[in-house]
This record gives C-alpha cells, sequence and structure tokens, in this order.
C-alpha cells in the first residue's frame, strides 16, 4: 500500500530487505523516524526519505559501523 510514497512498515521492509522486526528497532533507537501514525489503525507511515535513511543505516552496517556510531552520523547528518 503506497500513496505518493507514502510507505506501511512492511513496504518499507519490501522495499529495503530490511524486516520489520529491524525497522521496529532502528525506530526505537532513534536512527529513523516515521512520518506520522493512522489514527484508526495506529499504522506506522514513512515516506521515501525514511527509506533512504534506512538504506544509508544498511550501507553503514556493511561497512562494520556499530550503531551507536551510525546514530551519530545519522544525527550530523541531519542536523547539517
Amino acid at each position: 500500500m503506497t500513496y505518493n510514497n507514502i510507505y506501511l512498515i512492511k513496504d518499507l521492509s519490501r522495499l529495503t530487505g530490511v524486516s520489520v522486526y529491524t525497522i521496529k528497532y532502528y525506530l526505537k533507537m532513534g536512527l529513523i523516524k516515521e512520518v506520522g501514525r493512522s489514527s484508526e489503525t495506529n499504522f506506522r507511515y514513512f515516506d521515501r526519505q525514511t527509506a533512504d535513511d534506512l538504506k544509508r543505516v544498511i550501507a553503514y552496517k556493511k561497512e562494520n559501523i556499530s550503531l551507536a556510531k551510525i546514530l551519530e552520523l545519522m544525527k550530523e547528518k541531519s542536523a547539517a
């Protein structure tokens, strides 16, 4: 279910190859952010920027960078 580049968590999982469980973990850590939630279903919504951020996290992980360091890098990127 994608509407104008808005994704549900399962869509984001399919798009990036990252499990729903891992996406929820990254959300909890603050590595990525949801853009909103449905008031009726409480589903999380994500946008293209979140997908790009998640892909960046994946690339950092492939370089064996720790999640703590990735969080620092992501915060620096968003502050710039």
